[in-house]
């Protein structure tokens, strides 16, 4: 298995972006023995021209003997401040800081390599430097497909729009006070600032030196995280924010419209089912009191007839 695919899989795996110190420290036992194979190639490439060069010394094609030897005069000051820089690149942890750097360096350009092969594939993921680590991402010509599923889920957090807005002006403005905050929102944005903190997106960054010495706040690596940037100065600009925003906004309006026509139906549907009880109700109690009122015209008429047949006896 090669080192790239080891990289790759780690990266994958890493819950939180993985920084180069982390790979140094799993990878370093397989980079060092690269790194001194490497090594030995330019050392049998100097050997091999330094045997050229006393090939040619033999058979006279070198330069006078004179002109390569320096005057009796003359000294070598170029070699004499090396010997202190070798004597302190002995030390060993001069020595071990040197192999860190070096397996560093040279895993850098396996993970540039790594990048570079996911970017010239069509495969949909990459990998993407947040947060000072690496770590895998969607990439953002698949977002409406990433984002059709994602709001099929349950989100983990869910920003409101003031909570957001607030978070904005923090981010572009940090380090910022709450006092500033609330003036450039034109609101209060206390109770907002405290959700923000409980969820890990700001913190303070000290006191501002000014009269009452307000407390200062900045975004997170929280922050970066959440909305895969490598730093704030990955964040959008303001006309893309706003478009965003306006988005957002335009989506929770559509989503409160349709809890009212959903409320609305049921309201209705539960009216629809409850008028024919009462009219049938109405029904019967009518029915009730016509039934009485027809006997009773019917004895009235009973009588009406016996009343003419008495007074004819008489």
């Amino acid at each position: 298995m090669s080192l790239k695919a080891k990289l790759e899989a780690v990266v994958y795996a890493a819950e939180e972006p993985v920084t180069l110190a982390q790979l140094a420290v799993i990878f370093a036992d397989e980079v060092l023995p690269l790194l001194d194979q490497a090594a030995e190639v330019p050392a049998e490439a100097e050997a091999e021209q330094i045997a050229l060069t006393g090939l040619a010394e033999e058979t006279g094609q070198t330069a006078a003997p004179d002109s390569l030897t320096p005057a009796s005069g003359d000294t070598a000051p170029s070699e004499e401040p090396s010997a202190p820089a070798e004597t302190g690149e002995g030390d060993e942890k001069k020595a071990a800081r040197l192999r860190d750097r070096r397996v560093k360096l040279f895993l850098q350009q396996v993970l540039n390599e790594l990048i570079a092969d996911y970017a010239n594939s069509e495969r949909g993921m990459e990998v993407r430097e947040i947060a000072g680590g690496y770590r895998m991402a969607t990439k953002p010509e698949y977002h409406d497909a990433v984002r059709g599923f994602v709001k099929s889920l349950k989100p983990p957090m869910k920003l409101s729009l003031q909570a957001l807005e607030t978070l904005a002006v923090i981010a572009y403005k940090q380090p910022v006070t709450a006092p500033e905050v609330s003036e450039i929102r034109g609101v209060d944005s206390g109770g907002v600032l405290g959700s923000l903190v409980s969820r890990k997106l700001i913190t303070t960054a000290g006191r501002k030196p000014v009269i009452g010495r307000p407390i200062l706040y900045k975004t997170t690596k929280e922050f970066l995280l959440r909305f895969g940037l490598k730093d704030v100065n990955d964040l959008p600009s303001m006309e893309e924010f706003e478009k965003m925003a306006g988005e957002l906004a335009e989506s929770e309006a559509e989503g409160e419209a349709q809890d009212a026509v959903n409320l609305s139906s049921e309201a209705g549907s539960s009216a629809e089912a409850t008028p024919p009880v009462e009219g049938e109700q109405a029904a019967e109690e009518s029915s009730e009191e016509t039934a009485p009122s027809a006997a009773e015209a019917t004895g009235t008429s009973e009588e009406a007839a016996a009343e003419p047949h008495t007074e004819h006896q008489a």
